[in-house]
């Protein structure tokens, strides 16, 4: 077993430069909130009301701008948007739902993009080789807080030269094993 930080990634949304400048106006950019774990990746200040057919939610935008707009929820979110994602991972949305985004200066809608994130570990080559895991392998995760132990099965092992070693769960499964924050797993491979 190895370990691996743990981090719970809530709600958030992926966007165009041109849904950005629909949604916050011409010129618009992103601005920084706070720095994430993956190296060049931030939270913003700006937020924009996901809104499905059965309810809304307000979410964060992740920055930089992405080639594809995409929206990442847990299945909790999903049943009160009235949305049902797949579990994907990030990129992966071909035949996925969409939803409308709503800014201050504007709103989309998308016809595809909803997803629910598939659990995954992001390793640089190194850290991959040095613990004998390959990209795509699926391996099983130890974590949780007293009393809210579990292991995590299917979780994706991603490997990039752009990538700082962390495992992403969202809120269903960081409540289910009873953490917050940033903790300790163990690799189960």
């Amino acid at each position: 077993m190895s370990k691996i930080m743990v981090e719970m990634s809530a709600r958030h949304v992926h966007v165009t430069q041109e849904a950005l400048e629909i949604l916050f106006g011409k010129g618009a950019e992103l601005s920084v909130k706070k720095m994430l774990s993956q190296p060049g990746q931030f939270a913003t200040n700006e937020k924009v009301t996901i809104v499905g057919p059965k309810g809304e939610l307000v979410a964060s935008i992740l920055g930089p701008v992405r080639p594809d707009n995409q929206v990442e929820i847990s299945l909790t979110e999903a049943r009160k948007l009235g949305i049902a994602p797949p579990v994907r991972e990030s990129g992966d949305l071909a035949g996925t739902p969409g939803c409308k985004l709503v800014g201050p200066a504007g709103e989309i809608e998308i016809d595809h993009g909803v997803i629910a994130a598939k659990r995954h570990i992001h390793l640089t080559p190194e850290t991959a080789a040095e613990r004998g895991l390959k990209d795509k392998q699926i391996v099983s995760v130890a974590v949780g807080a007293e009393g809210r132990k579990l292991v995590f099965g299917d979780v994706v092992v991603r490997v990039s030269t752009k990538f700082f070693p962390a495992m992403h769960i969202d809120t269903d499964e960081a409540n289910a094993c009873g953490i917050s924050g940033t903790v300790d797993g163990e690799v189960i491979a």
